[in-house]
């Protein structure tokens, strides 16, 4: 109730009396005395107990419970409301000083659809509506919202037919005409005139509102909610307070802003009589109010701390005083507006920081992270592809890395579109906005590198194929052209034509306060797979406590490709070494840079693994005919089954110690400057003991020459990656030549299943969540009855020969939220994944600590 008005009190001896027709009138404030719950209160009248219960200011009125709602329509007990409501607001209906005003409305037990609308103005007369237009100074504002509510009450409460009211209304124009039409209908053609008498309006007010919820439309209505069809609404009289429009009016407001999630009461007010729905574009910015804001401020922030979520309101003012008139949870309020929240009420002690933490989900954190298409259903669908990687983009259509590369330079956003993408197009990638494939999973070549560079993609876009030498691209039966804009939604994998609006991301600095928060929770460390200084910077900005995967093939990406390219399509041995100077020499250049950025955090540099396919020059891009012959020979039928890993650098045997040997050269060089990187050495695609063995000599081979010849013994640790099914089964007899496993889970699901990583989910993925026989993508969350069973079994086994062996994750599954904590459960060390996922791990880690104990992970069911 408003500051100025009397407190309710107790109950008067004679609305407490049995059978008094006031036994039945519930104040606001005084359900939760007499026991009453939302069931009998309705939700409003329980959201006004709980108003005031909080010391609120809000609107005076009374609730007629769901049970005797019907009593309202009793000629005495609408009488008894008309006096309380009078005696609560402190005025009187037809006091020209301080005129009064009802409203009438219902609420059931729980937010529902279809309840009628709210009625206005009851103790309107012909005879004093001038009056009340000359205080308000709006006769508009009055007549608009009387004439609805009497159109009601004549259909819903005096039998006028619809039809009737449709028919004499159609050629009135202008409020005052209206109300003026509608009387002379319910005196002509209604069981009795509109009355003049407050009570007897408000008992027919009462009849239409339970009339029209009893309608068959509305029991159509909630039928289709699944609710009761005889579902019973408590009813609500609420004092109107009349003003000049200067000093009164209405609005809506929500605690937070939108934009930037801060505490900032942001909404609309509208001067006159509350109408259900205000003329558009009449609204005033809340800064006008009169009065100013600071009661509104007050009670938006009381409301957040009592209910713990971003709130909205609706409210009144009269005389420059504000008074609510609803409050509840704000229904999908602003991700930002959560974080904010959630941070600021663990700030000012109202909530503990983990339950902060526990607000904000992984998922949650990784749609702040990247832009977002702004949809409106007008859209053009032109494919769905597998969302590779988050995050939303526009541009125009470039069939080759080449043109991407030369409209970018030209500050043109465009969008690689590809059959399939290989290392030579890694630069037009990363000067592309996104990336669009029509072949590849989520563990593509595609895929990986726009994870890495922060980029937007899909894969395996369905029905899309590309003509370079047309420069079309076909969408099942659409046809685009290089140069056409298309915008892509890496979170769906969604493409649509045209250029559609682009959320800018942008995650508020509370969000980074609740991060680290989540790091003093969780055990699992957070690494990055990352290639570059670049990266490495990125991530560590992000978060990572270190590098989880360096793959040194990606250093070979684009104008480098030759050079690992001529070491394994060399003529001779000559040739070969001197292929080799040349790549150790740019290595050690990649690595010193690298290592830089690290600092004396632990990395992980995992030697060459990459599929020698995509080393080798495609058909007829050879220097020469000897070239084209050499590359012809090494081509292979399944590639990622191939020679590839360390079985590449036991028949290249230069190969993994002039790696190594850049990589501890590198490593001195940036001690002398005080920096010393916690160095691990991972050697790939291991599935015998011996194959460790033998290229761990070449590691240490490397460490020995480089001592003899810098006089720095260069400390590292030795491990292999876990990406066969043998190694996983063997782990124990690898500890005897590992220090640490890092767990490769994407070739190991690959390997695993059976499942091409590059082109099954499209074709037989797809269809076997349709069919229910994987509930997600196997490369997407890790498989905990197979691939997880494996994973588990390995570090059983490492441990039991190496207690102390360190134990990772560096495959895609490294930033899934369930697969996360599968690996929490596991007892592993860390996890690594791409850079722009690093903040969604450390939240995982963090939800997956604060799991009650019993409760076993989602990948783990």
């Amino acid at each position: 109730m408003s500051v100025t008005d009397r407190e309710t009190g107790p109950l008067t001896p004679s609305e407490a009396a049995p059978g008094s027709p006031g036994r039945s009138l519930v104040p606001y404030g005084q359900g939760r005395i007499r026991g009453l719950g939302a069931d009998e209160l309705g939700a409003h009248g329980a959201a006004m107990d709980r108003l005031l219960a909080l010391g609120l200011p809000v609107v005076p009125g009374l609730t007629v419970p769901a049970g005797a709602a019907a009593s309202l329509c009793e000629p005495d007990t609408a009488r008894a409301a008309v006096e309380l409501v009078e005696q609560l607001s402190g005025r009187r209906i037809g006091d020209p000083a301080r005129p009064l005003l009802l409203r009438l409305s219902a609420s059931a037990p729980t937010e529902v659809a279809g309840l009628p609308p709210d009625l206005a103005c009851l103790g309107v007369s012909p005879a004093g509506a001038d009056d009340l237009c000359a205080v308000i100074g709006n006769a508009e504002a009055l007549y608009e919202v009387w004439a609805g509510t009497i159109r009601m009450i004549a259909e819903y409460a005096l039998d006028v037919s619809a039809a009737v009211l449709d028919d004499a209304l159609l050629d009135t124009s202008g409020p005052r005409a209206r109300v003026e039409v509608l009387l002379s209908l319910a005196a002509k053609h209604g069981s009795g005139p509109f009355p003049d008498d407050p009570a007897q309006q408000l008992a027919l007010a009462a009849r239409a509102l339970l009339g029209r919820w009893d309608s068959p439309r509305a029991r159509r209505s909630r039928r289709a909610q699944k609710l009761p069809a005889d579902l019973a609404v408590a009813l609500h009289v609420q004092a109107l307070r009349i003003g000049p429009a200067d000093h009164s009016g209405y609005g809506t407001a929500v605690s937070r802003d939108p934009g930037t999630g801060s505490f900032s009461p942001q909404g609309s007010f509208f001067r006159g009589v509350r109408r259900s729905a205000p003329p558009p574009h009449t609204g005033e910015p809340l800064d006008r109010l009169a009065g100013g804001t600071a009661l509104l401020e007050h009670s938006l922030l009381t409301l957040e701390r009592h209910l713990r979520t971003p709130v909205s309101v609706d409210f009144e003012v009269r005389d420059d005083e504000i008074s609510l008139l609803a409050a509840a949870p704000q229904p999908r309020p602003p991700l930002r507006a959560s974080v904010c929240l959630a941070a600021d009420l663990a700030r000012d002690g109202a909530l503990g920081r983990e339950d902060a933490v526990r607000r904000i989900s992984p998922a949650q954190v990784q749609e702040l992270l990247h832009p977002q298409l702004r949809l409106t259903g007008e859209e053009e669908l032109l494919a769905k592809g597998l969302p590779a990687s988050p995050g939303a983009a526009t541009g125009a259509i470039v069939l080759s890395s080449e043109r991407a590369l030369e409209l970018a330079a030209d500050g043109t956003r465009v969008v690689l579109v590809a059959a399939e993408t290989n290392p030579a197009d890694v630069p037009g990638m990363l000067a592309s906005a996104a990336v669009l494939t029509g072949s590849g999973g989520i563990a593509s070549h595609a895929a990986v590198v726009a994870r890495g560079a922060g980029k937007p993609a899909v894969c395996g876009a369905e029905g899309l194929r590309v003509d370079r030498a047309a420069g079309t691209v076909r969408f099942g039966e659409r046809v685009l052209r290089e140069g056409d804009p298309v915008s892509l939604d890496g979170r769906t994998g969604a493409v649509y034509a045209g250029t559609l609006s682009v959320s800018v991301a942008g995650p508020p600095p509370e969000l980074s306060t609740l991060l680290a928060w989540a790091d003093d929770v969780r055990r699992l460390g957070v690494r990055v797979n990352a290639d570059t200084a670049a990266e490495v910077e990125t991530s560590l900005a992000l978060g990572a406590e270190g590098v989880g995967l360096c793959r040194t093939e990606h250093q070979f990406l684009g104008e480098r490709l030759p050079l690992i390219r001529r070491v394994l399509l060399a003529a001779d041995p000559a040739a070969r070494d001197e292929a080799l100077v040349a790549l150790e020499h740019a290595q050690h250049e990649d690595f010193r840079a690298l290592l830089t950025a690290v600092g004396n955090r632990p990395v992980t540099v995992r030697l060459l693994d990459a599929p020698l396919h995509e080393f080798l020059p495609a058909h007829g891009q050879s220097l020469d005919a000897a070239e084209e012959q050499r590359a012809a020979a090494l081509r292979e039928a399944n590639p990622m089954l191939g020679l590839r890993g360390v079985r590449l650098a036991l028949r290249h045997e230069r190969l993994y110690p002039a790696q190594a040997e850049a990589l501890f050269t590198a490593w001195a060089d940036v001690a002398a400057t005080g920096i010393r990187p916690q160095l691990e050495v991972m050697i790939p695609l291991v599935s015998l003991p011996e194959e460790l063995a033998a290229a761990a000599a070449y590691v240490r081979g490397a460490a020995d020459a480089v001592a003899a010849r810098t006089g720095v013994e260069v400390p590292y640790r030795l491990g292999t990656m876990i990406e066969t099914p043998r190694a996983a089964l063997l782990a124990g007899e690898l500890a005897e030549h590992a220090e640490f496993f890092s767990f490769g889970t994407n070739d190991l699901t690959q390997l695993t299943y059976g499942f091409s990583r590059d082109d099954v989910e499209r074709q037989v993925l797809a269809s076997y969540q349709e069919r229910g026989f994987l509930t997600a993508s196997p490369f997407a969350r890790l498989d905990p009855h197979g691939v997880g069973a494996l994973v588990r079994l390995a570090a059983e086994r490492a441990r039991e020969v190496r207690p102390g062996i360190k134990l990772g994750v560096c495959g895609e599954h490294g930033g899934d939220p369930e697969s996360i904590a599968f690996c929490d459960d596991l007892g592993l060390d860390y996890v690594s994944c791409s850079a722009h996922r690093v903040p969604v791990a450390r939240m995982a880690a963090a939800h997956s600590a604060l799991r009650e104990p019993g409760e076993q992970s989602g990948s783990a069911r």
